[in-house]
């Protein structure tokens, strides 16, 4: 039952050129602009809770693998998954995100 405010993703030991790009929901800001590569996205010391996030490939990344993710939310429970920059999350719901689990697949 706790919520997450912000999050920094990286990807190591690339086989092929490219990024992961992500963005976040936050409570009573919306969207933020797309980062990428453990830039933080979300906010610090305001507490304030991610709702939803993006997440997408770039490059020869995502010519090769797909990107899955989900987060279980706040009275929800895990909630389906999402894949190249989809939505997972609620977004005018109030609800938070507390979690998230991100899988790359081959293509």
């Amino acid at each position: 039952s706790k919520r997450l405010e912000a999050i920094k993703i990286t990807l190591e030991n690339l086989p092929y050129a490219g990024n992961v790009k992500y963005k976040t929901h936050i409570e009573d800001i919306g969207w933020q602009d797309w980062r990428k590569n453990g830039e933080l996205s979300g906010t610090t010391g305001q507490s304030k809770r991610l709702e939803a996030i993006q997440i997408r490939l770039t490059g020869e990344m995502a010519n090769k693998y797909v990107i899955y993710y989900r987060a279980p939310a706040e009275d929800y429970g895990w909630l389906g998954w999402a894949k190249n920059g989809a939505s997972a999350g609620t977004i005018g719901l109030s609800k938070r995100l507390e979690a998230i689990e991100i899988k790359l697949v081959e293509k």
